[in-house]
């Protein structure tokens, strides 16, 4: 299989991955549960991850680096604690349903900051006009998931500090391929995945918590301190992380953070990108074809959605399938995306690189794209 879903999750793993789940399957317990050798090889497990990842995202402190599910659970956490029920929120017109749907069960005020694809400057003129006194939190994916749209969090940040919202950041596809300073950007929260850019397994995610932000726990539980106390402790990571960690996961995600950091964030990038690019280069001038696409990939990462005139793009991915290529088609689990891009009633077909992506497998389903619209017209 030639693998081209990463944006939902990446598949291709660093060996290392593996090899750190194992090692913990075989000789961790839990992190705060004994002073024996097992717990303290989980909680010094633990703490590292929660520093490497306060070295990347620009956090001072690691212990404001919560261990989640996922990102759609770092979401909940962030939004549940900003948000109260029937509060105010500003969102971007590019976000996914782990953002819409914790806030329609909110019953919030939704305001959409909507601007077209690939425009930063009139998403920022967006958002200035609905950042108000009054608003709860504004809410904006970094990378939309769905066309790779970069959108502009910096000039969005320092609207938001200007005029003291809160501000959270859905990073789900950007953690691990764009830079994120935490104390530059002054956010709220910022909630990423483990299981995408990061490398790490599935069942793994990431709630970065700014500094004096208020926290509002999902769950209840043990924590392995304040035992005799009946209220979840106030102080993080322990507030918001009620019961057993995944010490599996973090080991793994823990290798996966390391291999991105060696690695590098511009070259992970510049490699998407070029693929992205080749995609693009191969398809442009395909009839019936209509590529999303920002000149020169000034405001976009390695995702590539499309769409052929006449043609159900489910029936395309299921058509790519049967050759041997995974590809996402349908809505991707953002309809407002979809809203804001004019492709609701469509949906596309996405391709998203990862950094273990290569020429030669874009040179394949190129090859076999031509084969399905061949048959399929």
């Amino acid at each position: 299989m030639i693998y081209f879903d990463s944006a939902a999750t990446s598949f291709q793993k660093p060996a290392s991955v593996a090899a750190a789940m194992w090692e913990a399957l075989a000789s961790m317990s839990s992190p705060g549960r004994g002073g024996y050798p097992a717990a303290a090889r989980a909680a010094d497990t633990a703490f590292q991850c929660r520093s490497e990842l306060a070295e990347l995202f620009g956090l001072r402190n690691p212990e404001q680096v919560v261990f989640t599910l996922n990102a759609t659970h770092a979401l909940n956490l962030a939004i549940k604690s900003l948000v109260p029920p029937g509060g105010k929120a500003v969102i971007s017109g590019y976000e996914h349903n782990a953002v819409t749907r914790p806030l329609a069960a909110l019953n919030t005020q939704v305001s959409v900051a909507e601007a077209p694809l690939f425009a930063p400057e009139a998403a920022t003129e967006a958002f200035r006009r609905l950042v108000v006194p009054g608003v709860d939190a504004v809410i904006c994916s970094h990378v939309s998931n769905v066309f790779g749209f970069i959108q502009p969090v910096e000039e969005i940040a320092e609207l938001c500090r200007s005029r003291k919202v809160p501000f959270i950041i859905d990073a789900s596809q950007s953690a691990g391929v764009l830079p994120l300073n935490m104390e530059a950007l002054g956010a709220a929260f910022i909630a990423m995945p483990g299981h995408k850019g990061l490398y790490g397994p599935q069942g793994t995610g990431v709630l970065l918590c700014g500094d004096g932000v208020p926290t509002r726990p999902l769950l209840e539980g043990g924590t392995g301190s304040m035992s005799i106390q009946q209220q979840m402790p106030d102080f993080l990571p322990d507030r918001l992380e009620a019961g057993t960690l995944n010490m599996p996961g973090i080991a793994g995600l823990l290798a996966g953070v390391r291999y991105v950091r060696r690695g590098g964030l511009a070259k992970i990038l510049d490699h998407e990108q070029h693929l992205t690019r080749l995609a693009i280069q191969g398809l442009e001038n395909l009839p019936g074809l209509r590529l999303f696409t920002s000149p020169g990939l000034q405001h976009q990462t390695g995702v590539l959605s499309l769409t052929a005139e006449g043609m159900d793009v489910e029936a395309i991915g299921s058509a790519l399938a049967e050759r041997g290529i995974a590809v996402r088609a349908g809505i991707h689990c953002a309809p407002c995306a979809h809203r804001t891009a004019g492709t609701l009633d469509t949906g596309t077909v996405r391709i998203s690189f990862s950094d273990f992506n290569t020429p030669e497998e874009v040179a394949r389903l190129l090859r076999a794209i031509r084969g399905v619209l061949g048959r399929l017209f």
